[in-house]
């Protein structure tokens, strides 16, 4: 897998970018010719779409679209521009090869095709052997990986799809620079990538009853960035009509890294820029190129990808609000409770920040010891630092590492969840939990603290990563199956459930309660309290 992360946590640079059951319906049979007319039946292998008459593949248990566009390449004078939804191809479109990443420096798995500017295709995963009549629930996956890095093709939607009974469609939307570049007077500038996102919703709602799927029940899923971007599409006018129910997945809105937390020496952050810091950073980027003033986009137009990639980095967590598509802050229209109504589901991971902090200390195995460990406090928390250093003194952990993994966790990601599930939960049902597999696979690759259940290591329990089944043990394969279940439940019905485990049950606006995926079980925990949320939430 090379040094791919599928959450974003890059150890490989110095500047390191941050992602029910299904039940079989009985078949009332009356005759024997009646089971043959009423039977479920799967997507046509060739079928018509807006994007052309697509024959697509099949494997075991699915049948398959891969790189399928959804929007016309954004490349020379379309470079930074809005999607153009992609016209039709003639003849027939052979859909049986995943369609090229965007642009990006980390490895990607699975043997993907290279990178490119052309690459804003879908693939839709549907189960072969579909189990209840009608037309099926739509899953759109939003990939994470700090808005620089990841694709759609890396996450195989097979378990996803024949478990749940579900179409599933995973999406490539523009990263980096190219997809987050603000500049004064730049249509659409510093969402390029939530523009892509939300024209493969309206892709979605043209084109689901080609594969057998309901463009009425469509859910949005993202995890860490995809997250994030899902949060803010809640957010916007843009998205009405297209979200009927969000699973966000380490991604709340609320979330917020005091200084230092994201990584020791950054500056404090939140998943969403202002426009006017996007187009600084534009601005500064573009002057760094050799591109300013009037002429700026027109110049950068002209550079070649490569040079571009140079400053990729930069755009990480720069999703600008104050724009046409996204006129204010998510979190401040969460908080407002301004946010769509629609259900959702809500959660994270329990060791999310291990994996940002191990891979930093690849780097810098110096940067966090007894004598840091105060410094770092103070200058995250200033005068909540006594506090903070009393809640989580270093005798209650096995090293510095992990006591400052887990004060950044609590505080800036668990709590943040927690509260905005709650606010969720003011205008529509929701469910809160927590993925806490302390034996779940390093998929992140961080070797120089424990992971425990860190940032995206959630994913393999939802998909085969770049093909690869990595769950290894009968109750990871569990955990997998009641996960799979409780989101794609959901996505039938708006209710969520699991086998083998509690009753689920919607959250309150004043609820503590999560279901927890744990190592040895799963059941009801109070989160709240085991994130110190009285400390962080007030």
């Amino acid at each position: 897998m090379g040094n791919y992360v599928y959450g974003g946590c890059m150890i490989v640079r110095r500047t390191i970018p941050i992602l029910s059951v299904a039940l079989a319906l009985a078949l009332s049979v009356v005759t024997g010719c009646a089971a043959s007319d009423s039977a479920p039946q799967p997507a046509p292998l060739e079928t018509s779409t807006s994007s052309g008459q697509l024959r697509g593949v099949d494997t075991a248990t699915t049948r398959e679209y891969r790189g399928v566009r959804y929007a016309e390449p954004p490349v020379g004078d379309r470079r930074w521009t809005l999607p153009v939804a992609a016209g039709r191809a003639p003849g027939i479109v052979d859909a049986s090869r995943a369609g090229s990443p965007c642009p990006q420096t980390t490895p990607l798995p699975g043997g993907q095709p290279q990178p490119s500017e052309d690459c804003l295709s879908v693939n839709v995963t549907t189960p072969l052997h579909p189990r209840r009549p009608g037309p099926l629930p739509v899953m759109v996956w939003w990939h994470g990986g700090g808005y620089t890095s990841g694709s759609g093709a890396s996450y195989d939607a097979r378990r996803l799809a024949e478990r749940g009974d579900v179409v599933v469609v995973t999406v490539n939307y523009r990263l980096g620079v190219f997809g987050y570049l603000g500049l004064p007077g730049l249509p659409g500038g510093g969402d390029f990538g939530l523009a892509d996102q939300l024209q493969s919703l309206r892709w979605v709602r043209d084109n689901a009853t080609a594969f057998g799927a309901d463009p009425e029940n469509v859910t949005v899923v993202g995890e860490s960035a995809g997250g994030m971007s899902a949060c803010a599409a809640l957010t916007t006018p843009a998205s009405d009509g297209l979200v009927d129910k969000a699973v966000i997945a380490s991604g709340s809105c609320l979330l917020d890294w005091p200084k230092g937390g994201l990584y020791p020496g950054v500056d404090a952050q939140t998943p969403y820029t202002a426009r006017e810091q996007s187009e600084r950073l534009g601005a500064s980027v573009a002057e760094g190129l050799g591109c300013s003033g009037a002429e700026a986009i027109s110049c950068l137009r002209r550079l070649p990808e490569e040079r571009l990639m140079s400053v990729d980095a930069q755009f990480s967590n720069v999703l600008a609000y104050g724009t046409d598509l996204l006129p204010d802050d998510p979190a401040a229209v969460f908080r407002k409770g301004g946010q769509a109504p629609v259900p959702m589901i809500a959660g994270g991971n329990r060791d999310e920040h291990r994996s940002f902090i191990g891979g930093y200390l690849a780097i810098d195995p110096t940067a966090i010891t007894d004598r840091t460990y105060p410094t770092l406090v103070a200058d995250a928390f200033g005068d909540r630092a006594p506090a903070v250093l009393d809640r989580y003194p270093l005798v209650h952990f096995p090293s510095p590492a992990i006591a400052w993994s887990t004060v950044i966790t609590d505080a800036a990601w668990a709590c943040p969840t927690v509260s905005g599930a709650r606010l969720s939960a003011a205008r529509a049902p929701t469910w809160l939990y927590e993925f806490a597999d302390e034996s779940a696979p390093n998929i992140n690759q961080v070797t120089t603290i424990p992971q425990g259940a860190a940032h995206a290591t959630d994913t393999p329990y939802y998909f085969d990563l770049g093909g690869n089944d990595l769950l290894r043990t009968p109750r990871q394969r569990q955990i997998g199956d009641q996960m799979i279940d409780f989101w794609t439940s959901f996505a039938h019905d708006g209710t969520a459930r699991i086998t083998g485990g509690p009753d689920v049950r919607q959250m309150s606006t004043t609820d503590r309660t999560g279901l927890r995926f744990g190592t040895e079980t799963t059941e009801y925990a109070d989160l709240f309290a085991e994130h110190s949320c009285d400390l962080w939430n007030r």
